[in-house]
């Protein structure tokens, strides 16, 4: 995980985010107590937990009730080997990385079969064949996009997905459409998602550079985003930037709720793992603070899990007003009820059943995957959830 590591391209910054960083206290990395997020109950971890509508702490707003439980459509022993993302074709073909491996894979009607291999991968600790995600228009286009580590950086290419007459797939060449952004060997990022704009958002880690985080200038800390062309988007927060929001540590997670607003997970250190609620030009204070102390000038997270034994938050994904998470180190799926911009007690699902759950994505067809992490070989879990 990379928890106890020590932890370009240049741009144009406004003078207002650069009078923010100059007025922040220095940089020393020690964690916050947590504000007036939610945190869940650390004796309150079963398979099946409920709770009832409660202030969120600090808010007085209420918290829905807790979510339906997930129940277990089916396990899928496919044989992956460091799956680290899932994502999904038209016809509901799951289309898999493996981290070390480079190698892509297809898995339909329960069997799993490669299709090709990334080129120029570098694979060591965190670093590999990460994120993946469609096109939204690949049924014209066919483009995959990927975020890997190469042997200088870590950088996002698509890739042509073709399909025979008998339904096999095929990678073609990778083209690179983004680079420079640092790598090590933990502290990578690599979740990539299109958002409902139709650009391109990417979570990036701070690569063990402390001094990258509250840097408008570099990529690392970040979530970024870009055209599907791999150039900073029209109307970012910083002009001519691809940096969306800064201030992180290692973003792992990118999820989009029913009213179009972005949450995000991320590893803590030793302490206070979060869930935000993503703001555009947001600063979430990484290493200047963690979790949500209430500092001024400062986003704090919705959810801060105080141990990061409970949780490291991975794969993220929202259905029906519930955010899923799959949890690392924890081991267990946690379900964050969401109401606007407010967030409910996390509840966990399977704690230490599936061992670490990389990703959580929705299927076509409406189910939940989570995806396995470090069993060798590693699994899908199928789930039925929603109301």
């Amino acid at each position: 995980m990379g928890r106890h590591s020590p932890e370009r391209r240049g741009r144009w910054v406004p003078a207002s985010a650069l009078a923010l960083l100059l007025s922040l206290p220095g940089c020393t990395g020690s964690p916050s107590s947590p504000g007036t997020a939610a945190t869940p109950n650390s004796s309150a971890a079963p398979q099946e937990t409920s709770s009832s509508a409660t202030p969120t702490p600090g808010t007085g707003h209420m918290t829905p009730a807790s979510p339906l439980i997930p129940e277990v459509a089916q396990k899928l022993d496919v044989g992956l080997e460091l799956p680290w993302s899932v994502a999904f074709l038209p016809n509901g073909t799951a289309v898999v990385s493996e981290r070390d491996s480079a190698q892509v894979k297809s898995i339909r009607n329960g069997q799993a079969t490669t299709i090709g291999e990334v080129s120029g991968v570098d694979p060591g600790g965190e670093g590999g064949l990460l994120g993946l995600a469609l096109s939204p228009d690949f049924a014209t286009d066919r483009w995959l996009y990927a975020y890997f580590t190469s042997p200088s950086d870590n950088r996002i290419a698509r890739i042509k997905l073709s399909e025979d007459s008998g339904g096999q797939l095929a990678l073609g060449e990778a083209e690179v459409i983004f680079s420079g952004m640092s790598k090590a060997s933990t502290h990578n990022g690599g979740r990539i998602r299109f958002g409902p704009d139709g650009f391109l958002y990417v979570g990036t880690g701070d690569s063990q550079r402390r001094e990258q985080p509250q840097d408008i200038n570099a990529l690392g800390g970040k979530i970024l985003r870009l055209t599907p062309e791999g150039r900073p988007a029209p109307g970012n927060p910083f002009g001519d930037n691809p940096v969306y929001s800064y201030g992180h540590r290692n973003v792992q997670g990118l999820a989009w709720d029913s009213d179009g607003r972005l949450w995000a997970s991320e590893f803590g250190p030793d302490v206070d793992d979060e869930l935000n609620l993503i703001t555009p030009g947001g600063n979430y204070g990484w290493p200047t603070v963690t979790g949500a102390p209430g500092r001024s000038g400062l986003i704090d997270a919705k959810v801060v899990w105080p141990s990061t034994s409970d949780a490291s938050p991975s794969g993220l994904e929202i259905v029906d007003g519930i955010a899923y998470t799959g949890a690392l180190r924890g081991q267990r799926l946690w379900a964050v009820p969401l109401e606007g911009e407010n967030a409910g007690t996390p509840v966990a699902y399977f704690t230490g059943q599936y061992g670490r759950l990389r990703d959580v994505t929705r299927a076509p067809d409406g189910t939940l995957w989570v995806i396995s992490n470090n069993r060798n070989p590693d699994f899908a879990v199928i789930l039925k959830v929603g109301r």
